[in-house]
């Protein structure tokens, strides 16, 4: 790893108790074993409804996916000051994976099909309508190349359309499936370490170099520079590989 003696992670799993959807806990557990295989350290804390607490010592956050009727509750705790320090923390450069309805939140509103909306966080240039049918299935999409390039495969079920406004980029391009509202070919979000994205699973596990992606993001901003040990994951990739294959190939 890095010039850094004993590097450490401090990563912050908002709401764990509620945005757990289709096991999106297993992202935190994915984070920590690729960091113990190299010998590096880190601690997580949650950050679960009512608590309050500093966020400035956490260097990554993970915000997960939910039933849409937790929101209307989270919009609650959010606008008791835990909003303001997560938007803080977003323009300060601090690296954020959000899913499915974590993702939602980032941004402006939600506008349901008959014309409700509720005001999210606004971190994010972007907004989210709901539609009368739902996205769902494997799916597969590329990495821009400020995010790694290398290509996802997911499980996307959403009935949300995401459309990002034009002070932020897709996370990547669909290569199979519906993506952010199944019209642009794009999926997910990247703002500053803001990463975004449809993909239930969890989506780590399947996809290592997004993985290291993240974790890279997140040491470099702590300590200026950081370069990940190869691990042996040949096992990992063909699995990532084989997945692929697959789902380009699902009528």
């Amino acid at each position: 790893m890095s010039t850094v003696a004993e590097p450490t992670l401090n990563i912050c799993h908002i709401y764990p108790e509620v945005l757990n959807l289709y096991g999106d806990r297993g992202n935190i557990r994915c984070l920590q074993k690729r960091l113990e295989w190299r010998g590096l350290d880190c601690t997580v804390s949650e950050l679960k409804l009512g608590e309050q607490k500093d966020l400035s010592p956490y260097d990554l956050f993970f915000i997960g996916g939910g039933q849409d009727f937790d929101q209307a509750v989270l919009l609650e705790d959010l606008r008791a000051g835990k909003g303001e320090e997560l938007k803080a923390a977003v323009e300060d450069g601090k690296t954020f994976l959000c899913i499915c309805g974590g993702y939602q939140m980032m941004g402006h509103y939600y506008e349901t099909h008959d014309g409700q909306r509720d005001e999210f966080l606004g971190a994010v240039d972007f907004y989210t309508v709901g539609g009368d049918t739902r996205m769902i299935g494997n799916y597969a999409f590329r990495l821009g190349a400020e995010s790694g390039g290398s290509t996802v495969v997911g499980f996307e079920n959403h009935s949300g359309r995401t459309f990002l406004g034009s002070g932020v980029q897709p996370l990547g391009t669909v290569l199979k499936g519906f993506g952010n509202n199944g019209e642009d070919g794009t999926e997910g979000v990247r703002y500053k370490n803001v990463f975004g994205s449809y993909s239930h699973g969890p989506i780590l596990p399947k996809n290592p170099a997004f993985t290291d992606f993240l974790l890279t993001t997140a040491l470099e901003r702590k300590y200026g520079s950081a370069v990940l040990e190869p691990l042996a994951d040949r096992f990992e990739h063909e699995a990532h590989d084989r997945v692929l294959e697959r789902v380009l190939h699902e009528k």
